[in-house]
């Protein structure tokens, strides 16, 4: 293989430059032309294409964000967006491409491989929602962001003597609302995948008055209710001064940490290495901290779900 692709596509999240980078120097290495596509798969569509240097990705590792941009695409999933991009990557002469992103981005690369362009996916989203894989790349790095957010938070609930509800992202799964409860030592924590009672919320509030207890913080992903009502909600039935904090898209930007450049920097280049093998049809990944590659069938027909056991110590601890 001589002349390969790599894109970020879907939602951005910090690490994917890492990625790139890994990418487009590993295939150098091995004596590639690489080719950046810019916009994910409509920049494809669009033939906003760009040849890689070594210079191309010089002092990015530490960005945040795709210096290839991103997007959403709905006209890649019709058949006609989908044979333009084929088309466009076989007029380049493009025999393989690493495509960056979550579970969209990987139907995406699932169809090429049908198609019979030599495919290989980086799980990369900040939601942690990609079955067969350890951890997705952004996910450490908005878990930290949003811890730095909450122990903030608790510096002013403790000062007035409030509950704040602080809503994560997410989409959902509750991957990031359950680590940063637990590792910011939130009161209760309110993800999709369990079921829960505002009214139990409550108790466990009241609990924590009558020991005295001046402050709590209610952590709530984004998939399991929306914080402002939940905030109202918890408001109208205790009495107690809620505040309600979204943190949103702050989650989603800043410089990677280094176990997010880490993870990248191994997927990408194990990537490129398996375009080089032969291989299609698969995303690069690691399990129990091996680097392994899974058929996409086999990521889109396997449940994903959080650690419950992360949830059960949460809520013990908080008691």
């Amino acid at each position: 293989m001589k002349k390969i692709a790599v894109m970020t596509s879907g939602g951005d999240a910090p690490g994917m430059n890492a990625a790139v980078r890994a990418v487009v120097r590993t295939g150098i290495f091995h004596d590639m032309e690489v080719i950046g596509v810019r916009r994910g798969f409509s920049g494809l569509i669009n033939e906003e294409l760009q040849p890689m240097t070594l210079g191309s990705v010089a002092d990015i590792i530490q960005r945040g964000g795709t210096i290839l941009y991103t997007a959403r695409c709905e006209a890649f999933k019709t058949p006609e967006g989908q044979k333009r991009g084929y088309e466009v990557l076989r007029k380049h002469g493009i025999e393989g491409l690493v495509v960056i992103g979550g579970d969209g981005s990987f139907h995406g690369a699932a169809v090429l491989a049908n198609m019979g362009i030599a495919t290989v996916g980086i799980p990369g989203t900040i939601d942690n929602d990609i079955s067969c894989c350890d951890e997705t790349i952004g996910f450490d790095t908005a878990v930290n962001t949003a811890i730095e957010a909450i122990d903030k938070i608790r510096d002013t609930a403790t000062s007035h003597e409030r509950t704040y509800v602080v809503e994560v992202m997410g989409r959902n799964a509750g991957d990031i609302a359950l680590h940063v409860g637990l590792a910011g030592g939130a009161e209760s924590v309110l993800i999709p995948e369990v079921p829960y009672r505002l009214d139990d919320v409550i108790q466990k509030l009241e609990r924590g008055v009558a020991r005295g207890k001046k402050h709590s913080i209610i952590l709530v992903a984004e998939g399991a209710g929306n914080g402002i009502e939940i905030g109202k909600y918890l408001s109208e039935h205790t009495g107690f001064e809620v505040r309600v904090t979204v943190l949103g898209h702050i989650q989603r930007g800043g410089a990677p940490s280094a176990r997010d450049r880490l993870l990248a920097s191994r997927l990408g280049a194990y990537a490129v290495e398996l375009l080089q093998s032969g291989v299609s049809g698969k995303m690069a990944a690691t399990q129990n901290g091996a680097l392994v590659a899974v058929d996409f069938e086999t990521v889109f027909t396997t449940p994903r779900q959080p650690d419950i056991s992360l949830y059960k110590l949460a809520d013990m601890l908080s008691i």
